[in-house]
This record gives structure tokens, sequence and C-alpha cells, in this order.
């Protein structure tokens, strides 16, 4: 692919937007500021990487996954919610995720050290993260929001306050983990995923597609189990106050 064939295929960005305009979504704007950041971002990042990946200490590639991590944090930190802390606490989440499974992979020599493997798995890892922290989130404040009065009614009756929280907690967890879980039960039938495909566009062998795919399946699970549990753990304990008390969403 060259410039010349990339500019063809934004047909590809012409069509939502006629689309939007036609019927009256008001979307065109929005269709337009994402697609040219989409390409200012992208080609700074393959210039970053082309300059990391030519140099040979771990310097930068640490630098390259601290901006990951750091982009990815303000990203879910902007959200409004009333959760106090909330910037260290996905913070801390996404940097024990990424030391978990960096060391596992590093560790036991599933994946080289270099900067070809570790930071786009690395962004993959944590992309992942973002989205499920972002559901996770919105789907627990709603499950409060929604059981106020029973939290309410545990509390008084002398329950503490992981009693109280306990079910609006399991439920926000389970429903932010059950989309990476659906969509690989279906992962090779419904669709080839973007790793296996890019590799098999590249001209990699299909089997060893598949092989470097179904690591990042793998990690994927670990990823949305640990996102949530963990982000749901240091998140609960600020909804209330020193009298044990559940301190109003609105």
């Amino acid at each position: 692919m060259n410039v010349f064939t990339l500019a063809i295929a934004l047909i590809f960005v012409l069509i939502p937007i006629v689309l939007s305009k036609s019927f009256r979504l008001g979307l065109e704007k929005d269709t337009i500021v994402a697609v040219i950041r989409s390409v200012i971002q992208l080609f700074i990042v393959g210039y970053l990487l082309t300059f990391v990946f030519e140099s040979e200490g771990y310097t930068f590639i640490i630098l390259m996954v601290l901006i990951i991590i750091g982009a990815a944090v303000q990203n879910v930190a902007r959200k409004k919610t009333p959760i106090k802390g909330i910037t260290w606490k996905v913070a801390v989440t996404f940097i024990f995720i990424e030391v978990l499974t960096q060391g596992i992979l590093i560790g036991f020599n599933i994946i080289p050290a270099t900067a070809q493997y570790i930071i786009p798995i690395s962004g993959m890892i944590i992309g992942n993260s973002m989205v499920l922290g972002i559901l996770f989130l919105n789907r627990f404040l709603s499950e409060i929001e929604a059981r106020e009065d029973e939290i309410d009614l545990i509390l008084s009756l002398g329950g503490t306050t992981k009693q109280a929280i306990h079910t609006q907690l399991m439920q926000a967890i389970k429903a932010s983990m059950i989309p990476t879980i659906e969509s690989q039960k279906t992962i090779g039938l419904v669709q080839l995923p973007g790793m296996m495909s890019g590799q098999i566009i590249a001209g990699a062998s299909p089997i060893q597609a598949v092989q470097f795919q179904l690591l990042i399946v793998f990690l994927l699970l670990t990823t949305a189990s640990v996102t949530s549990i963990m982000l749901g753990l240091l998140s609960y304990p600020t909804l209330f106050n020193n009298r044990k008390q559940l301190l109003r969403l609105r």
C-alpha cells in the first residue's frame, strides 16, 4: 500500500459522512475529527516506533509503554465519576497488569524481550484494559444508583461496606467481562482477529498467525478479570464516608 491507494481508501470515510448528512445524525464533524486525529496519531506513533525499534536500549521501550499507560489512564479518568482518586487507582491497575503479563511472557521466554514484541502487545493489553475499565465503572455506578436503598438497608442492619456493595460489585465485574468472553467464543468463526489478519497479510504462515493470536486471546482473558476485579476492590471503599454511609453519587 502507498499514499495514493491510502487516499483512495478515504471513500470509506466519505460513506458514513454522507449517510450521517442524509439521515441528519449530526456526526459529520465528529467523524472528520476522528479521522484526522487517527491519521496524525498513527503516523506519529509509526515514526516513534521506527526510532525505538532501531535503538537497542530498553529506555525507549519503557518510555513508550509509560506513554501508552498514561494515555489510557487519562482516557478513563476524564470520564465523570464520583470515585475519589480514580486516576491513581486506574494507573495502579494498568501498571500491575502490564508488569504481570510482561513478566510472564518474558520470564517464561514466550516472547523475546524486544521492542517489536513488547510495545505492540502492551498496546493491546492496556487498550483492552482501558475499554474494560470504562465499561466496569459505568456499570458499577449504575448498579449502585439503582440499588441505593438496598445498600442503605444492609448498612443499617449492621452489615459491612463490603457486604453492602457485594452484589453490585459482582454484577459490574461480570458485565464487564462478558463481552471479552463472548467474543472469544466465536473467534475464527465470525471474525478473523486483527493480529492474525495483519500477520497473514504480511505474509506469515496462517498457523504461526493463529499461535500469536491465541497468545493474545489468553492475555485478554487475564486482562478482563484482573482489570475489573482490581479496579472494583480499589474503588468501592471510597464510596462510603467514615460513618460507613453510602455517599450520594449525584
